[in-house]
């Protein structure tokens, strides 16, 4: 067989896209994964264009691969990148076999057998398309439901890559959980660029309304499935029913990601995020009241265009009222063909890092004063990955990271364990017998 070896960057629809790419190049191209690009026939990266700097290091990568890569041996690139560049990667890179878009990953094996191919249509429709079958982990599924984002954020270069959002018809995404469950995946992972947004257009007309709230009970009435989580939800979306059937489905993991990006509504308008402060506090301090022990996570982005003192100021605020359990924070990053980029009123740099560290800082205050209060609490733990020196790793519901001592007899089971030892990133604790 051939070799294939795939480097990831970026998201998790990232991760599942690779899946994707592994499982159709295997089953009708003859290929096995491999984890050696100096013994692979084909090397392929897939790439993220979300931030400047993993675009810089798509170029450093290809150099990379280059010099180690044997002789006849294919680079070709795929992803966000790929749909953002297109052909213009064959002038910056002329080593690179082809180019595939983020929209066009059922077209992986076409592309691999035609000399400089490129295709980064982001209006094609692959939402009904049935991808041969692969995954990464034998204990949790990662699950498209949607492609593609309606989403006009002014710093965001999504659309421009992945096209606009269209819902996977309910069937398929039923079907294809229900077998990694039934393959031993405890825990399915729904993906999409606004998850709790599903279900407002299809390709052809569904033949039952079903929105993200009906999918999630739907999901949770495969028997074989034990957990449920999914990314990212847009909290313009949050509406009451959503907030409900999180809180009191006990399949439905209670970790939610609510991306804030900005806690000034000033901010928030010229974001065109679609939502004020206000609405956001509202909605994740109803979170925490229906279900207290929910974790909460965001995105942050500071020194936006036009970001003022009292701008910044919100964003603490905020920070400070739902003390989130997670934070991924950016300094401001300009991003070709988004209206932000136009924007006249950039930040300098040299504040936008004061702010930054600020945040950084403030936060890990606020981690620490969470992971002291796990002490001796018990968690159920999905575990999942071996780590070094004889621990293994897993998830709460609440999506705490828990290592314990043991072996890979632990995988894939659901384990109580009791924290002795809570850290700012990592739990540690034994397991209850």
């Amino acid at each position: 067989m051939k070799q294939l070896y795939i480097e990831t960057l970026g998201c998790a629809m990232n991760t599942r896209d690779t899946e994707h790419i592994i499982a159709e190049l295997s089953t009708k191209d003859n290929y096995e994964l491999c984890t050696d690009a100096s013994q692979a026939d084909l090397i392929m990266i897939n790439t993220c264009s979300v931030r400047e700097k993993p675009v810089n290091k798509l170029f450093s990568e290809i150099g990379v691969f280059n010099k180690i890569k044997k002789d006849g041996a294919k680079i070709g690139i795929c992803g966000c990148i790929a749909s953002h560049l297109g052909a213009e990667i064959f002038k910056r890179a002329p080593s690179v076999s082809f180019v595939l878009g983020a929209r066009n990953v059922s077209k992986v094996v076409k592309a691999v057998n035609t000399e400089k191919f490129v295709d980064v249509d982001i209006d094609y429709d692959e939402s009904t398309y049935a991808f041969s079958e692969f995954r990464g982990s034998a204990h949790k599924a990662f699950v498209n439901i949607s492609i593609g984002c309606d989403k006009k954020c002014t710093y965001c270069i999504v659309p421009h890559t992945r096209g606009d959002e269209i819902s996977i018809p309910v069937d398929l995404i039923i079907n294809e959980a229900r077998k990694a469950a039934q393959n031993g995946a405890k825990e399915i992972f729904l993906l999409g660029q606004n998850v709790n947004n599903y279900g407002r257009r299809f390709s052809s007309k569904p033949k039952q309304k079903v929105d993200f709230s009906d999918l999630l009970n739907m999901i949770s009435d495969i028997e074989e499935v034990e957990r449920i989580r999914f990314t990212s939800p847009h909290p313009l979306h949050m509406d009451d029913k959503f907030l409900h059937t999180f809180a009191n489905n006990p399949k439905v993991c209670k970790s939610m990601h609510m991306p804030l990006q900005s806690g000034s509504t000033h901010i928030l308008e010229e974001m065109k995020r679609g939502y004020t402060k206000e609405w956001f506090l509202n909605r994740a301090l109803k979170l925490r009241e229906l279900v207290p022990d929910v974790s909460i996570s965001t995105d942050i982005i500071v020194a936006f265009p036009g970001e003022s003192d009292e701008d910044f100021e919100h964003s603490m605020d905020v920070m400070e009222k739902v003390k989130f359990e997670q934070i991924f924070a950016f300094k401001y990053s300009a991003r070709p063909l988004t209206k932000a980029a136009e924007f006249t009123n950039q930040v300098d740099k040299e504040v936008g890092s004061a702010r930054l560290k600020r945040l950084q800082d403030r936060q890990n205050e606020i981690l620490d004063e969470i992971s002291a209060s796990r002490r001796d609490v018990v968690y159920e733990v999905y575990f999942e990955e071996l780590r070094n020196n004889g621990m293994v790793a897993g998830r709460s519901d609440n999506n705490a990271l828990v290592q314990v001592e043991g072996d890979e007899e632990l995988l894939g089971s659901i384990q109580k364990v009791k924290i002795t030892n809570p850290k700012r990133l990592s739990l540690y604790g034994e397991i209850l017998k």
